[in-house]
């Protein structure tokens, strides 16, 4: 059944008509001008998915925005003032206000804008026609580049001419797959994907922030092996990602082990084995530092440890090693890739001994080695490397004891390690 109450209506939703949201419009409106919700909440609207951002759009210059929003005593932030952006705050909510715009020049990546009252010429320098759409505040629905169909038909395709939208913003490339993994159900659009194979090249002189974003978003979609392997057909992946694999049967492996899309996971069981890739794509991505580390953790524990997987979830007191050693999250992580890399060496693997270990793991609350510094003092040891060599042997005594060996006994082998070392 249609979402829709006509062919070019939306349904009011909440969102369009909280106490926030009315607060705003009022005071863009105050001035006589017309007021539209426009991109991603329009088009997420007409899919009925959860909506994340609100952005508007107006005739009126930023200035005027700002003194709209501030006379009617709202928040205004000039956050993009340069180039037509203010963000307004009411009452906690975020909302981003654009000034009707039309691209005088690109260059690949940034555009200079030239601001117009010309909606049509606004929604003309969007990427897809999907992201073209817009909404007056009463639901009535815009659409002047046959957006809304394609959106229900599950067809992503670019506003006019696709090598020419591209060109002017080489990350409308990257778009172009991560839309289609998100809302397409046909085949990749011919002439988009052509552009694409042809304009790969200039993803290169883009910065790495950027991409990174869109890749891990691209990375998070319920099910990105279609447009993936497109990807690596059309020589897209050779330059976003040279240091990936050429096959993604670790990650087609992956995903049915997972419980929820995780990005970083999954971009491991793309790339080649070894700290060196890792660190390649870190680098050159700007990964947060704890991005990096735990990207570079797995895929030199994950996968350069042959077997890792097999004998841990068939062995408690190497899986409660690991726990102990790696903590949850990481164990849980490496159980399941190394899982996906035995699979995709060998499929249909038995997946009950992957799922007990993660059990075990959901359960795990680590042990507290029982001994300190202290005990070997208040034992009669002097300070210094010796009584610390003891202490550790007694934690590996204790270790390989499962964890078991009470404080009182660990006292005990703590008094036999130091008699060796008199």
């Amino acid at each position: 059944m249609s979402k829709f109450q006509s062919p070019d209506r939306l349904p009011l939703q909440p969102w369009m008509t909280s106490a926030a949201t009315s607060a705003v419009l009022l005071a863009l409106q105050s001035g006589g001008s017309e007021v539209r919700f426009v991109g991603g909440c329009v088009r997420d609207a007409v899919k009925g998915f959860q909506i994340k951002d609100i952005d508007l759009a107006t005739p009126d210059r930023p200035e005027a925005v700002m003194s709209l929003l501030k006379a009617a005593g709202l928040k205004a932030i000039p956050t993009g003032i340069d180039h037509g952006t203010v963000t307004a705050v009411s009452r906690g909510e975020v909302y981003e206000i654009t000034t009707l715009r039309e691209d005088v020049e690109t260059d690949g990546r940034r555009a200079k804008v030239a601001y117009t009252d010309d909606w049509v010429q606004d929604a003309a320098r969007r990427d897809l026609t999907m992201n073209a759409l817009s909404c007056r505040p009463d639901g009535l629905l815009f659409d002047p580049f046959g957006g809304l169909e394609d959106l229900r038909n599950g067809r992503v395709r670019f506003v006019g001419d696709a090598q020419a939208r591209i060109t002017e913003d080489y990350l409308r490339l990257l778009r172009f797959f991560r839309f289609h993994a998100y809302y397409g159900s046909q085949a990749l659009d011919p002439e988009g994907l052509a552009a694409a194979e042809l304009l790969a090249p200039n993803l290169t002189s883009l910065s790495g922030e950027r991409v990174r974003d869109e890749l891990l978003r691209l990375l998070a979609a319920k099910a990105p092996l279609p447009v993936l392997l497109s990807m690596i057909e059309t020589g897209v992946m050779k330059v976003l990602l040279p240091e990936a694999r050429p096959s993604l049967a670790i990650l087609k492996s992956l995903i049915a082990a997972e419980v929820e899309p995780d990005s970083i996971l999954r971009l491991s069981a793309v790339l080649e084995d070894g700290n060196e890739p890792a660190a390649q794509v870190a680098a050159r991505l700007r990964f947060s530092r704890a991005q990096a580390d735990r990207l570079t953790l797995l895929c030199t524990s994950g996968k350069v440890q042959t077997g890792w997987s097999p004998k841990i979830t068939g062995d408690r007191h190497a899986l409660r090693q690991a726990l102990y050693d790696l903590g949850v999250e990481t164990t849980r992580d490496l159980l399941r890739l190394d899982f996906a890399i035995a699979n995709a060496l060998e499929a249909n693997r038995d997946t009950s001994l992957l799922h007990k270990a993660l059990a075990i793991a959901d359960e795990w609350e680590g042990p507290v080695f029982p001994l300190r510094g202290r005990d070997a003092l208040d034992l009669g040891a002097e300070a210094g490397p010796l009584l610390g060599d003891a202490l550790d042997r007694v934690e590996v005594w204790w270790r390989e004891a499962d964890f078991v060996p009470s404080r009182d006994a660990c006292l005990t082998q703590l008094r036999l390690e130091l008699a060796t070392t008199e």
